[in-house]
């Protein structure tokens, strides 16, 4: 399905073939249509699928199309991390190109006092849209820079990702201050119970599109030890006394676990970087950008770093923990194998985690092979995978209401002299 065929307005349309964006992602096609039509939407969908497409085309039509105050902010876009926050403003400034009346500002801690200050003049001057990590934001609101109280649309972009870094209580404080009537978008890689939750609370009716999640890449070489946790650290120190072993992410799902290797594998005298949530969003930004040049071989890390990151040369993942759900495995040994790259998944698997892993190893419609441990370190337990737990799928509502007059004809003609080339591509931001 193209673009044209949805009733996108001619500024958002032109601007989409400029980028030489014509056929939407699956992702893109069911959702742009339903919030086109004013209904309140849970995406479940990957990085990586346009899912930034899928929210910010058809609200950017909305406020170009009018009748939205124009002294007031009109919609709020929330990101875990400075990261995506960044990505998102970029996605932004290029669908809005054509969009002269629709203003914008990015919002995200780890800056100096200017940058706050800049904000704070883009937020009192009535920005259409804000996008923000929740800290930012609430420190905003209480400081009276803002006034959510004519908010139209309220964007919630990897909540999963924000509940699993503490920002719960941040989302519902902010979620109070906006008005009855309000339009609200979720979008989650995963539909654990407490997102189940948060939709509850927060959204009226809601569509739900889910976009099946990719198998891991066939490059991957995807492997397993069945040990005690105390045996976790000597099957570590053994695989780094193997062999020289660089561009490698070690994944945790507890930040003290983290600190833990980290310490370890310094002791080994491993090139190595923590990352977690107790570090400033400078020093996490520094440990990135070390990380990214090969100026640390190994990096530490918890979840925060399983999505949203680009790095092409991960030659190893490994696995300290199992991910409680199956989705978040395959986020993680994701980093690897990329860019026609072969790639490595090791995962460590002791007797609490086991469930998990033979729900992971269903989901890859896969047994994963296990190693044997490493000399020295004495038997694990036995593999014994349970039985499956239930999983709940909710019905997708349908129905809404449509906006009379709005609508386009499937390949009307484009306003010429945008200097179009016609390419076609999809839009995956």
């Amino acid at each position: 399905m193209t673009f044209e065929e949805t009733y996108l307005n001619d500024n958002i349309l032109d601007a989409l073939y400029d980028m030489h964006f014509e056929e939407m992602t699956p992702i893109q096609e069911k959702c742009i249509p339903e919030i086109l039509d004013e209904r309140d939407l849970i995406g479940i969908a990957q990085t990586g699928t346009g899912k930034t497409a899928a929210y910010l085309l058809p609200i950017l039509s909305m406020l170009d199309d009018g009748g939205y105050p124009k002294d007031a902010v009109n919609c709020i876009v929330m990101a875990p991390t400075r990261e995506l926050a960044q990505q998102i403003d970029q996605a932004m400034q290029g669908f809005g190109y054509y969009l002269d009346g629709i203003s914008s500002v990015a919002v995200y801690g780890g800056n100096d006092g200017s940058r706050f200050d800049v904000e704070t003049r883009g937020l009192k001057m009535g920005a259409d849209v804000v996008i923000a990590t929740p800290g930012r934001l609430l420190s905003h609101i209480r400081m009276g820079h803002l006034d959510l109280s004519r908010l139209s649309f309220f964007v919630l972009d990897e909540a999963d990702r924000m509940l699993d870094m503490g920002f719960s209580d941040d989302i519902l404080s902010i979620a109070k201050q906006l008005p009855k009537e309000h339009q609200t978008i979720m979008f989650s890689a995963t539909m654990p119970g407490k997102i189940q939750q948060l939709a509850r609370t927060l959204l009226t009716d809601p569509v739900e599109v889910k976009i099946a999640v990719s198998k891991p890449a066939e490059k991957i070489q995807q492997s397993a030890y069945v040990c005690y946790e105390p045996q976790k650290l000597g099957i570590i120190r053994s695989l780094f006394k193997a062999g020289e072993l660089e561009r490698v992410i070690i994944f945790s799902g507890k930040k003290d676990k983290v600190k833990d290797i980290t310490r370890e594998l310094k002791h080994m005298n491993i090139n190595c970087a923590a990352m977690h949530s107790d570090l400033s969003q400078a020093e996490r930004d520094d440990v990135m950008y070390r990380f990214k040049a090969g100026q640390v071989s190994v990096l530490v890390a918890t979840d925060i770093v399983a999505r949203g990151i680009d790095i092409d040369d991960i030659l190893m993942v490994i696995n300290y923990d199992v991910p409680h759900d199956a989705e978040d495995y395959v986020h993680r040994i994701g980093r690897t194998a990329r860019a026609q790259r072969d790639g490595i998944a090791i995962t460590l698997v002791s007797e609490q985690d086991m469930r998990y892993f033979a729900d992971i190893e269903r989901f890859l419609e896969r047994d994963i092979l296990k190693n044997p441990l490493p000399d020295g370190l004495g038997d694990g337990p036995e593999y014994k995978p349970s039985a499956p737990r239930p999983h709940h799928k909710s019905s997708r509502g349908r129905g809404g209401r449509s906006r009379s007059g709005k609508g386009r004809n499937g390949g009307k003609g484009r306003n010429g002299g945008k200097g179009r080339n016609g390419g076609k591509g999809h839009t995956s931001s």
